[in-house]
């Protein structure tokens, strides 16, 4: 079955990047990379990214700040972490500033697979949960109007 998003990597190891991209790609996620946080934060204003994967150690800042800045810039984004040192200070935190997900490298195909599914999952149905909350208010409202005519 092939997926639908748009996905964002985020990570300064290059050959990492390359797996995650020919991973991704090949069930069907359209994907671009950033080498390091600033550029990351320049194509989340630029485009829009259904899921990003967020390295948490970037040559030009913690993985936590970009969090905290992609917040800003994407809201609606669902933000994994990928991380090679994991604690459970760093996991907490990451949570804590955004981060819908946590992972452990090296990351299994699957393991990254099944969380970017389930992660888009959760973002379309709240995606529907709010186009239909919008639309029960209006339709609402409509009615107060028309029986007050």
């Amino acid at each position: 079955m092939t997926e639908t998003g748009k996905i964002l990597v985020i990570d300064d190891d290059e050959s990492m990047r390359k797996l995650l991209v020919m991973t991704l790609e090949s069930k069907g996620y359209k994907v671009d990379t950033a080498r390091d946080g600033k550029e990351a934060i320049r194509k989340s204003k630029s485009d829009l990214y259904d899921l990003a994967l967020v390295d948490l150690r970037l040559p030009d800042m913690d993985g936590i700040e970009l969090l905290t800045a992609m917040r800003e810039t994407a809201p609606t984004m669902m933000k994994i972490v990928l991380t090679g040192y994991p604690s459970l200070e760093s996991a907490i935190e990451a949570i804590n500033k955004g981060a819908d997900g946590y992972i452990v490298k090296p990351v299994k195909a699957e393991q990254l697979l099944s969380t970017v599914q389930e992660h888009l999952r959760k973002q379309r149905e709240a995606k529907t949960y709010s186009e239909d909350k919008v639309k029960e208010f209006i339709e609402t409202r409509v009615r107060e109007l028309e029986t007050r005519e």
